[in-house]
């Protein structure tokens, strides 16, 4: 065998001569055409075949030799190593590409294709897509202030600490004047997201097979957060109230739920439903997770405090976001946790890299102290209440004989329900197919379907999007209704 016959090398390749000359070798060793205990050139003779100078033949034979496939010794030519054949046998046959479609998951994962949740079909920012702020409304020049000061003046050595101080005591005067949250600064965690608040508190107070009582319809993500854990999530009915309280045997380990407004309806629990559910949550062995993702926006009245402001006992854990405050890229949710748990879940958080921006943390600490955010609130309050009661009017304007919409007292949201009691979600596929981002309300059920309606979003669209998004809607409902009659 003559090596130098074996192995192309190329002048123009931009690998360079010893790269192109080492991964040749190696191939032709692994593959078997160059046989363990075989005997190479020298580097002077195969530098002279191959009309290369020697020292790109020793390099190769340097770098094939620390890898193992050589055995070189000074003054001696090398030698293929001996075990070469066992180390590069046959590797089993590739599997059939019906098994690589189904990996080897955990339980949870496997369930993932069958949760609709984020939502399949929402690729697009289309009206009316339910759940979003506006951020076309959003200051972005006061905001970029705010990032570039925070820039300049970075205290690299202050890394380590996860949850700003700055940002902490600003979220806790906020939440202690607008929405009754009794908390001290460190009982705040600053997370990624809401959905990461749900995360944490899942991986920390579940054990698999515990009971969590969710609402049903609800907020899907919470169900799935709380399914990853190994919980048995029991759905739970609502009544013109919200929430009530379940009559299930075993007692829940979490109840999730969403007073302020209660996703997707967003009904608001009075006092005495309130009290009724802390009473259900026994101290030390149950939990109730608040999430009050959008309680900044009431239109109607003054906002009624947080549930977790009524708690004496240190059971509710208190969730919120910036998303639906400012915007979504904004990243950024919290979590209040009662005074026992705050350092453990704080090395939860750690552990488990649910870690916010420490530059966008103090740029919102900025923000806050300045009075930019509670301006921004004020602001979008009027403007969301102008765009809610504009999409009620246009609905009744252009379909009031096929649907009726429900007006919630705050929110980003309304539900419309069909006037001969008629399912949703053959309409919502229609609706979407034409171009306006609807939710069918019977797919944000738990178990079966009780309620029937179509989730319509106002806060992130203008009135002209509006108006013509119903247009399409009636069109499209109206036109169905006709070619049935």
């Amino acid at each position: 065998m003559i090596l130098a016959e074996l192995v192309t090398l190329s002048r123009q390749d931009a690998a360079g001569l010893v790269a192109q000359l080492t991964h040749q070798l190696r191939v032709l060793i692994s593959s078997g055409r160059i046989r363990s205990g075989a005997v190479l050139p020298s580097s002077r003779q195969l530098a002279a075949e191959l009309d290369v100078s020697r020292n790109t033949v020793t390099h190769a034979y340097e770098q094939l030799a620390a890898e193992g496939y050589l055995r070189a010794a000074e003054r001696r030519r090398p030698v293929v190593a001996g075990d070469i054949e066992q180390r590069f046998a046959k590797a089993a046959p590739a599997p059939k590409r019906e098994a690589a479609r189904n990996p080897l998951l955990s339980p949870w994962a496997l369930r993932l294709k069958d949760v609709d949740w984020p939502l399949s079909y929402q690729a697009g920012f289309r009206p009316l897509r339910p759940g979003l702020a506006d951020a076309r409304e959003f200051p972005h020049e006061i905001w970029a202030r705010c990032l570039r000061r925070v820039a300049l003046r970075r205290r690299f050595n202050e890394q380590t600490v996860i949850n700003r101080p700055s940002l902490r005591e600003a979220l806790r005067g906020y939440l202690e004047v607008n929405r009754g949250v009794h908390a001290e600064a460190d009982q705040i965690l600053i997370l990624p997201t809401a959905q990461a608040a749900l995360t944490l508190i899942a991986a920390a107070a579940i054990v698999p097979g515990e009971v969590v009582w969710t609402e049903d319809p609800g907020y899907p993500g919470a169900a799935a957060a709380f399914r990853a854990a190994g919980a048995e999530v029991v759905g739970v009915k609502l009544d013109e109230w919200g929430m009530t309280r379940g009559r299930e045997a075993r007692a829940p380990k979490l109840i999730f739920a969403t007073p302020s407004h209660q996703h997707p309806t967003g009904r608001v629990m009075p006092i005495a439903r309130r009290t009724e559910l802390l009473a259900a949550a026994a101290p030390g062995k149950s939990w109730i997770v608040e999430d009050d993702y959008d309680g900044e926006f009431h239109y109607d009245s003054r906002p009624m405090p947080a549930l977790q402001g009524l708690d004496r006992e240190g059971r509710v854990l208190y969730v919120g976001t910036f998303a639906k405050a400012m915007t979504a890229d904004i990243r950024l949710g919290y979590l209040v946790v009662p005074p026992a748990l705050a350092r453990t879940m704080e090395i939860a958080q750690r552990h488990l890299g649910l870690i916010a921006s420490v530059h966008v943390q103090e740029a919102l600490s900025d923000f806050m102290t300045d009075g930019h955010f509670l301006a921004h609130i004020r602001r979008m309050r009027r403007v969301y209440r102008s765009r809610r009661d504009h999409l009620a009017a246009a609905l009744v304007r252009h379909l009031g004989d096929v649907l009726v919409a429900e007006i919630p007292p705050g929110g980003m949201q309304l539900i419309a329900r069909f006037t001969n009691g008629a399912m949703d979600s053959d309409a919502a596929t229609r609706l979407v197919a034409a171009g306006v981002e609807v939710r069918a309300l019977s797919s944000l059920a738990l178990e079966r379907p009780r309620d029937h309606g179509l989730l319509l979003g106002f806060a992130a669209w203008r009135e002209n999007e509006i108006g013509a998004a119903v247009r399409i809607m009636a069109n499209v409902l109206t036109a169905k209704r006709a070619a049935r009659g």
